[in-house]
């Protein structure tokens, strides 16, 4: 049964304060309510995205964890609305944007592709953590088959639920971003995200969008830059 909780609303700066970085937090912060994130967002993101691309080196390998240090119970479920029924039979994986070879991949196409397997950490806003192994597909490897344009910075995920969320593309390319289909060894659980979820080590929870059906790939963000992101939370959310 799904356990469907409201993240706490753990602002940036909160996180970095916790996290020791209070002294950068003015440069990283630019959210609050949608309205003041529609008025400066577009001001300070330009900005938030260098500073926190030159701190977290979005493309620095982040060491991974051994086998024994798997916590299998410790990954809590969080959804914002039901669990999707989804047909993996006429499942299609739609990747399209400012693409020259838009995609519509079935699971069986997606897992013939190079396999990955990471054992990773899961931070989650509300202040838990979970050591998992995720196997999937590298999005890179998924992105590199869709000719993206010399344009493209931003990945935008929707998910089965309508769930929606927004990545910088140095990030999306990351070695170590997944489209995963198993967990701990085992086919991806329908609650985890099945058939298809991002994982990443360079993300908080809420950026690793769960139930993953269409990627577009564009030059620019819209106002709607995610469904927690649009009320309040950090866009970046790099760890």
């Amino acid at each position: 049964m799904s356990i469907i909780r409201k993240p706490l609303q753990l602002k940036r700066r909160q996180f970095l304060q916790i996290s020791g970085l209070s002294g950068i937090n003015l440069l990283l912060t630019g959210c609050g309510t949608p309205i003041f994130e529609d008025v400066v967002g577009k001001l300070s993101e330009p900005i938030n995205q260098k500073v926190e691309s030159l701190i977290l080196q979005p493309q620095k390998l982040i060491p991974e964890f051994p086998a024994t240090e798997i916590e299998p119970q410790a990954l809590i479920v969080n959804t914002f609305r039901d669990t999707p029924i989804i047909d993996t039979e006429k499942y299609r994986l739609i990747i399209d944007g400012e693409v020259n070879n838009p995609l519509s991949l079935k699971m069986s196409e997606i897992q013939a592709l190079p396999f990955t397997s990471m054992i990773i950490r899961h931070v989650c806003v509300e202040g838990w953590a979970a050591i998992v192994q995720w196997g999937g597909i590298r999005l890179r490897e998924i992105v590199a088959l869709a000719q993206p344009k010399d344009s493209v910075k931003y990945a935008y995920f929707l998910s089965g639920d309508n769930y929606y969320s927004s990545w910088d593309i140095a990030s999306a390319l990351h070695p170590q971003t997944l489209l995963a289909y198993q967990k701990n060894g085992e086919p991806l659980p329908v609650d985890n995200g099945a058939p298809l979820r991002l994982a990443s080590p360079i993300k908080l929870g809420y950026k690793q969008s769960k139930w993953v059906t269409r990627i577009t790939l564009v030059s620019n963000l819209s106002m709607y830059k995610g469904y927690w992101e649009d009320q309040g939370y950090e866009w970046f959310a790099g760890l």
